[in-house]
């Protein structure tokens, strides 16, 4: 019987903090343990509890930080995770994030003379950005991370648009291998009532936005539409539903605290229940111009439902205004302008619902077969 190989994920942020990058990797581990042994070497969070997981989860100590959404992980500083990272024969490696234990992963690798892959999910340069105030400390530390990508054997980015980015303004010396994202939401035929959960009447139109509560996602952008719309009047009644959790949800609820058609539901665990919320949603609202390909519109798109973007943003580059989705200029009074027009054409609505479903939404069963297979080639040619 051919001996299962083993792949180690390595991620610097992960349950119980749940962004996009932790969805996909415990959607790789979960399918992949039918093709291979599965690690996922994460930092800890205190009293959480990895044994519902069907897959291996190894631990390293970590820190709060209080400006970010998640603790960083200090695996340099934890003899008892070095010591159980040497007990594991991995045969691959992939790192999730070019952090501290993304580093631990590519060491490993070397040290061990095995493949690594590295898959660039985030645009870091924005979030150095936001969090240093410093152009130039963004570039130093930005060079940092496209030289950690560069030690990788592979990388791999979600899009087309991202892999232009990476090359283009981080200075990657290859061309990254595009593997999309998926999801594991299938479209429901039994849906939990929305309507009575948040007390919206059921002709009420749900404008919709799921992510994390972080200026980063263009919350406020969100938010500041929503006060245009109001001020419009619209032949049509609705409510704007948030979910999530984040750091700047406190701001986002004061800033908003006179909006009366303004939903704040929080963070939603239950899969079947947050499918629900996209099923009743009429429009999903993205403007992000951070994200690189996110899974919430991948989501949304398993329910028919269809997503309002950016235009030339790196998460729209798969949409085709009208066609599969619905693009706006960069302004809240065009983006509440553009909803009105979609809100008021139901067949248009419907049309492109039905065309996101049948280009965007993609099942990570038919996504994981594939990298299995890339790992596998990638192991025989190293």
């Amino acid at each position: 019987m051919k001996k299962k190989i083993t792949i180690g994920l390595f991620i610097d942020t992960y349950f119980p903090m749940i962004d996009g990058v932790t969805m996909v990797v415990d959607n790789y581990a979960k399918r992949l343990t039918k093709y291979a042994n599965v690690i996922v070497f994460a930092p800890s969070y205190a009293n959480y509890d990895d044994t519902n997981l069907n897959y291996k989860v190894v631990r390293c100590k970590s820190l709060k930080v209080p400006f970010l959404d998640y603790n960083l992980p200090i695996p340099a500083l934890d003899r008892k995770f070095k010591k159980k990272l040497k007990e594991y024969k991995l045969d691959i490696v992939h790192i999730h994030s070019p952090a501290t234990l993304g580093m631990i992963g590519i060491k490993y690798a070397q040290k061990h003379n095995i493949p690594v892959i590295g898959t660039m999910h985030s645009q870091y340069k924005k979030d150095f950005k936001r969090a240093l105030k410093s152009n130039l400390l963004a570039n130093v530390l930005t060079k940092k991370i496209t030289n950690i990508y560069n030690k990788c054997t592979e990388v791999w980015t979600v899009n087309k648009k991202v892999a232009e980015i990476f090359i283009k303004e981080y200075g990657y010396n290859k061309t990254p291998r595009i593997i999309y994202n998926a999801t594991e939401m299938t479209p429901l035929k039994n849906s939990q009532d929305i309507n009575r959960i948040n007390n919206i009447h059921p002709n009420d139109k749900v404008l919709l936005f799921v992510g994390r509560i972080n200026k980063l996602k263009n919350i406020f952008f969100i938010a500041d539409t929503i006060k245009i719309l109001n001020e419009k009047k619209p032949n049509f009644t609705y409510k704007m539903l948030f979910i999530g959790s984040g750091q700047d949800a406190d701001e986002l609820k004061k800033y908003t605290k006179d909006i009366d058609n303004i939903i704040m539901c929080g963070k939603i665990t239950d899969r079947n229940l947050l499918a629900s919320y996209y099923k009743r949603a009429d429009l999903f609202l993205f403007p992000s111009l951070y994200d690189c390909n996110s899974i919430v519109q991948i989501e949304a798109a398993s329910q028919k439902t269809p997503g309002l973007f950016i235009k030339n943003s790196a998460t729209s580059s798969e949409i085709i205004d009208n066609i599969n989705g619905f693009l706006s200029e960069n302004t809240a009074q065009d983006y509440a302008d553009k909803i009105i027009q979609i809100i008021n054409d139901k067949e248009l609505l419907n049309k492109v619902g039905q065309n996101a479903f049948e280009t965007i939404y993609k099942n990570w069963n038919d996504t994981i077969k594939e990298v299995f297979e890339l790992y596998s080639r990638i192991i025989k040619e190293r």
